[in-house]
């Protein structure tokens, strides 16, 4: 991305550092935007796709559904365009390791730090399933986390707008990783917001247990398992694990949608109760496996395209930000093999179904059963084995306990062909919450009054000149919607204006310094004080000093120099009254005490005899100094030497 050695600039702003990862049809690289003097991920789409208008599409409409994605947990979309027929996206750059390498780096994680991290996943899930973007590519490689902890989903790459009618892929075609798929997905079925919530609880499983549910040599034998097989409970592989995790786990894991959590914040709540010490309400229920109906073409963690069986096989290439793995070395004959025994499997399943009358039309009708005032789990199931399909509802109902069936469509007793949809409505233990206003309020408050009323505090700190630290600043949703019992709201909560270093002003004027101390955020004020090295009207110092951290819109003090402080005494004996003074004076002595001295011999009258300090000793300018004058004594004794006059002078 450079020509001999200069870096290229996108759109004369994002200049190119090096590179950070590749994908299937993109690569991503560390950049700075020069406008606003910050790092960026630079996501460019490689040149051969840029020709292809269904690619130029999908890359155009990740960039769209990721910039309206604005949440703490989700990697920000700034910017995207088009350079030299060159297109990409401009993103968040977060500076740390892919939960992938934390994995690969440490092993399983602790049971509580495995609940945090998926917890953060799941709110940036829940936001951007609210705003109708399913992720379907949920995996360790696509959570960012920083060195302070925070967690970041990044790579909508391959979502879609879930009420979008254009179909941006070949019909039958999902994408994905299949370490990571849905039963759903690797079908080739619609997906929805549960699809991902699966996903998650594979991410899940493998922060516990350091392994993903289902493993094999290539992704036939994965999407078969996440399709087929019952995953091994994770207490089994790490006993470490509590129950209650447990038990979360494997509900994110169910084969069938309507057996998991309805939504990823349905998830989130949950492993919030767990990690608050309080009782989950996941019961696992496994759905029975449906047919393996899906050929997966590649093999490892890298994002892929599978086609249905039901569609003409097409061709895709990885999108995930990290470097797809090698391809494996399997034999022709071996791919040939596996093939055609999928293929038998297929047909044996097939005709077994036409047998007993699976998959028949004209099949007889069933009598539903009545599950009203049944534990929403046990009414799933009983309705799953009776051959029907599960749509689950919730309403609040103050009469009826949380998770209880009281109401059902078709009615109980009713005749209807057998794999029909049965509707179930839930209660949800009482009417939705009405979000009250928490801007202006202290962050303790807003976090009481929430948990008061049943909802949950997100808290994102963010510098605020303007607003007091620990206050709200703005809140979503906003005042007046509703929101489930246990749903989170999200505040803004003001650090207040933040702090600044100190900057050096030592050497300037009083005026420069108090300017540059402005423009870094702080209030000055003016103080004085004697110094040796400094030139009078100089800055001496600052308080706070140079280079420490300071609030910004606190006050520096500013000390400047009023000159020296001390000075070398001059001897001035033997001179006249006046010559001592004046040469005091000069030295910058200004309070100077002359004392008269009777002398003896004539010739020292008016001339200077003794002083004090001494000369050539170092005193403080604001030291009073003495001098002796003499003054002849005519006409007494010339033992006589008393003092009879003091005179102080001053400049």
């Amino acid at each position: 991305m450079s020509d001999q050695g200069s870096p290229q600039v996108f759109n004369d702003r994002y200049e190119v550092h090096r590179r950070l990862a590749r994908g299937g049809m993109a690569e991503v690289y560390l950049a700075r935007d020069l406008l606003l003097d910050r790092p960026v991920a630079l996501k460019v789409l490689f040149p051969e796709f840029a020709t292809d208008p269904s690619f130029v599409e999908r890359f155009r409409r990740e960039a769209s559904a990721a910039a309206n994605l604005s949440h703490p947990n989700i990697v920000g979309v700034y910017d995207s365009g088009e350079s030299n027929g060159t297109y990409f996206i401009v993103m968040e750059y977060v500076e740390g390791r892919s939960l992938a390498q934390i994995l690969r780096d440490e092993g399983p994680l602790s049971p509580d730090r495995a609940a945090d991290i998926t917890t953060d996943i799941a709110a940036a899930l829940g936001f951007a399933h609210r705003n109708g973007v399913v992720h379907r590519d949920v995996k360790p490689g696509n959570v960012l986390i920083s060195p302070l902890g925070q967690v970041k989903v990044t790579d909508f790459g391959i979502a879609r707008a879930v009420t979008t009618q254009e179909n941006l892929t070949q019909t039958g075609t999902v994408m994905g990783t299949a370490t990571y798929f849905s039963p759903e997905q690797a079908r080739g079925e619609q997906v929805d917001p549960r699809s991902d919530v699966y996903s998650l609880g594979v991410v899940l499983y493998e922060c516990l247990t350091g392994t993903p549910p289902f493993a094999g040599e290539n992704p036939v034998s994965v999407a078969y398992k996440h399709v087929q097989e019952t995953p091994e409970p994770p207490r089994q592989r790490n006993a470490a694990i509590p129950p209650a995790l447990e038990a979360i786990t494997l509900k994110a894991l169910a084969k069938n949608p309507a057996n998991r959590y309805a939504s990823a914040e349905d998830m989130a709540a949950d492993l919030r109760r767990f990690r608050d010490g309080r009782e989950v309400l996941a019961e696992p229920v496994l759905a029975p496996p449906a047919d393996l109906t899906t050929a997966v073409r590649r093999g490892g963690d890298a994002t892929v395209a599978v086609a249905a069986a039901a569609g003409a096989a097409t061709t895709a290439a990885p999108v995930a930000y990290d470097t797809p793995p090698p391809r494996r070395n399997n034999s022709a004959m071996f791919i040939v093999v596996l093939l055609v025994l999928l293929g038998v499997l297929g047909l044996l399943v097939f005709l077994l179904g036409r047998t007993i009358g699976l998959g028949n039309d004209s099949g007889a009708q069933v009598v539903v059963p009545d599950v009203t005032n049944k534990p929403v789990a046990d009414a799933q199931a009983q309705l799953t084995t009776a051959g029907f399909t599960v749509k689950v509802e919730q309403a609040a109902n103050d009469q009826v306990d949380e998770g209880v069936v009281f109401g059902q469509d078709p009615k109980a007793g009713q005749k209807v062909k057998k794999g029909s949809e049965i509707t179930i409505t839930v209660s949800s233990a009482g009417a939705p919450i009405d979000v009250p206003n928490l801007v202006g309020q202290k962050d303790v408050d807003a976090d009481s009054q929430l948990r008061a009323i049943g909802l949950v505090a997100d808290i994102e700190r963010v510098d605020d000149d303007k607003i007091p630290a620990g206050v709200v600043t703005a809140q979503d949703p906003k005042e007046g919607e509703k929101l489930p019992k246990g749903s989170s709201v999200h505040l803004k909560v003001s650090n207040g204006p933040g702090q600044a270093d100190v900057p050096d002003v030592s050497g300037d004027d009083p005026a420069t310094a108090a300017n540059e101390l402005g423009r870094a955020g702080f209030d000055t004020q003016n103080a004085e004080e004697a110094s040796d090295t400094v030139a009078e009207g100089k800055v001496t110092r600052t308080d706070p000093p140079a280079g420490t951290s300071a609030d910004k819109g606190s006050t520096v003090t500013i000390y400047v120099s009023t000159g020296r402080s001390s000075a070398t005494v001059p001897d001035v004996r033997g001179m006249t009254e006046d010559d001592a003074v004046s040469a005091l004076h000069e030295a910058g002595f200004q309070n100077i005490d002359v004392v008269t001295q009777i002398v003896a011999n004539p010739a020292n009258d008016g001339i200077v005899v003794a002083q004090s300090p001494s000369g050539g000793t170092k005193a403080k300018l604001s030291e009073r100094i003495q001098i002796n004058v003499g003054k002849s004594a005519t006409g007494t004794s010339t033992t006589s030497s008393s003092s009879s006059t003091t005179t102080t002078t001053s400049p």
